[in-house]
């Protein structure tokens, strides 16, 4: 049986011209437009571009402090190696690129897995904690982009996996050796922060966990470090007028009492502006101006244990056993009976005794 492995990413324009970042932020925010309550077609159509006319110069200016984003072909150079770990490893798979907000799309994944006439097909986000606007998101649109061709794969989806212990390791040992590398131990006058990527409190409040995830993460990985302590932020993107998650990085490094502070950041597998310019930039130029030493935790994107998690996460998938095996679960995030996670089982109701 051919298996085709859609791996799905968020995108970024991979350099700072006007229309395709235009374009990019438009398509980001008609996608999300439910966080600003009920609206017609066209009305929300006009106030995505709207939105992203606004939010066009500062991107392009951070685009072209770090010469672009790099996110689409770290993503396409994962989805290559990915491929040829599990070639190696016996079984006949491609894997095809989509991404939310550029292109290839997250639809053109799905034709060219059909034109190449695969099976079996897996969609597998590269988003380590379950969000409604990432991973749920990008899987709805990769089951879309299957229901609009005359094509009926075996279909699989995976959704949350930050609870991988290889993952977690990865993690840990991507702090543990930034530490090392320059000379440094956590404790009270070297603090360690987790910035996670922000979300609008919208999507919390109907239900998503993804800041329950973030938590996890963060305590899971600070016991694997000894339990030195750690603070919390996210990356809030306040371009519209909803409340998004507290508290922001920049408040909790602003409000540090050390004289360096470690930047871990959290639910990125690609370097992006998010990483590059946000934290590197202007996060570092805030901590500094504070007389904070700032020192940022490199993604392991590109770390060979990475792929290898990878692989083992569709590997269930592909050989055909019971991915229960591996600790898989129907996804209570993902409203898919084609989906499966491993967070499912910590989020069952309690059973009565």
């Amino acid at each position: 049986m051919s298996t085709g492995i859609a791996v799905l990413n968020f995108g970024e324009p991979s350099e700072p011209d006007r229309d395709a970042v235009v374009d990019y932020l438009e398509r980001i925010f008609l996608a999300n437009m439910e966080i600003e309550g009920e609206t017609t077609p066209e009305a929300a159509r006009e106030r995505a571009r709207s939105l992203a006319e606004r939010r066009v110069p500062a991107l392009i200016e951070e685009y072209e402090a770090i010469g672009g984003s790099p996110l689409n072909a770290h993503a396409e150079t994962q989805a290559e190696r990915l491929e040829s770990e599990l070639v190696a490893r016996g079984h006949d798979v491609t894997t095809y690129n989509g991404f939310q907000f550029t292109e290839p799309f997250v639809e053109d994944a799905a034709t060219a897995a059909a034109e190449d006439e695969v099976s079996n097909l897996i969609g597998l986000p590269l988003y380590p904690l379950c969000g409604p606007s990432t991973t749920v998101q990008a899987l709805e649109d990769l089951s879309a982009g299957v229901d609009d061709l005359d094509w009926s794969p075996e279909y699989h989806e995976i959704t949350g996996w930050h609870t991988h212990s290889a993952y977690l390791r990865l993690r840990a040992d991507a702090i543990r050796d930034t530490l090392e590398q320059n000379g440094l131990e956590l404790g009270t006058e070297t603090r360690l922060v987790f910035s996670a990527h922000g979300t609008p409190q919208y999507y919390l409040e109907e239900g998503s966990r993804y800041a329950q995830y973030v938590d996890e993460y963060a305590e899971i990985v600070n016991r694997m470090l000894g339990d030195p302590g750690y603070e919390l932020g996210y990356q809030n993107h306040e371009n519209r007028d909803v409340a998004w998650t507290e508290p922001d990085v920049e408040s909790v490094v602003e409000d540090l009492d050390a004289e360096r502070v470690v930047v871990d950041p959290v639910s990125f597998m690609h370097e992006q502006s998010e990483t590059l310019s946000e934290l590197d930039l202007e996060l570092r130029e805030e901590a500094e101006e504070r007389g904070l030493g700032f020192f940022r935790v490199p993604v392991p994107y590109d770390d060979d244990r990475f792929i290898e998690l990878l692989a083992d996460l569709v590997e269930p998938f592909v050989a055909d056993f019971d991915p229960e095996y591996y600790g898989f679960q129907s996804c209570t995030c993902r409203d898919s009976p084609n989906a499966m996670c491993l967070n499912a089982r910590r989020n069952e109701p309690a059973r009565d005794e």
